[in-house]
C-alpha cells in the first residue's frame, strides 16, 4: 500500500468532512429516502431517486475518505530540521522572473491542493521542480503555457 503524504491540516479537514458525512449527511439522506418511500410508487418518484443518488455519492465519499486516511502519512513540517531546503509541507516564496513579483506556495498533499489559495500538490510540475532546492536557487518549470523561471527567495516551515 502506497503511503500518501498529507499535512496535519489536511488530515484534520478530511476527518471533519468524514464526521459531517457520517453524523449528519448520511442520516439525513436515509430519512429523505424513508419519506420518499412513504409517498408510494417508487418508479416515478423523483424525490426517491434523487435521495438514492445522493446516498450513493455520500457512501462513495465516505469510502474514499476512509481509504485516504488509512494510507495517509502525516508530515508535520514544524518537526523537521530547518535546512532551507524545499520539502513537502514547506512554505516557499519564489520570485517570478517574467512578472517580477513574488508568489508564495505551500507544498501539500494532492487532496489539499488549491492553486488559487497558493496550495500546490507535491506531484505538480511546480512543486516537483522545487523540491530539494535551496533558498537562492533558480528553477525553470515547464508549464502548459511555456517555461517559467523562478528564484527561490525563502523557505519556511510553518
Amino acid at each position: 500500500m502506497d503511503r500518501e503524504p498529507m499535512t496535519p491540516k489536511g488530515e484534520h479537514q478530511l476527518r471533519e468532512e468524514l464526521k459531517q458525512l457520517v453524523g449528519r449527511d448520511r442520516p439525513a439522506v436515509v430519512q429523505a429516502i424513508a419519506e420518499a418511500r412513504a409517498h408510494g410508487d417508487l418508479k416515478e418518484n423523483a424525490e426517491y431517486h434523487a435521495a438514492r443518488e445522493r446516498q450513493g455519492f455520500i457512501e462513495r465519499r465516505i469510502h474514499d475518505i476512509e481509504g485516504k486516511l488509512s494510507r495517509a502519512q502525516i508530515i508535520d513540517v514544524t518537526r523537521i530540521n530547518n535546512s532551507n531546503k524545499v520539502i513537502f509541507g514547506a512554505t516557499v516564496t519564489v520570485r517570478d522572473h517574467d512578472q517580477q513579483e513574488d508568489k508564495v506556495y505551500v507544498i501539500v498533499g494532492q487532496d489539499e491542493a488549491n492553486a488559487e489559495a497558493g496550495l500546490i500538490s507535491y506531484a505538480s510540475p511546480m512543486a516537483r521542480s522545487m523540491i530539494g532546492k535551496l533558498e537562492g536557487e533558480q528553477v525553470t518549470i515547464e508549464l502548459p503555457g511555456g517555461s517559467r523561471t523562478y528564484t527561490i527567495v525563502m523557505v519556511a516551515y510553518l
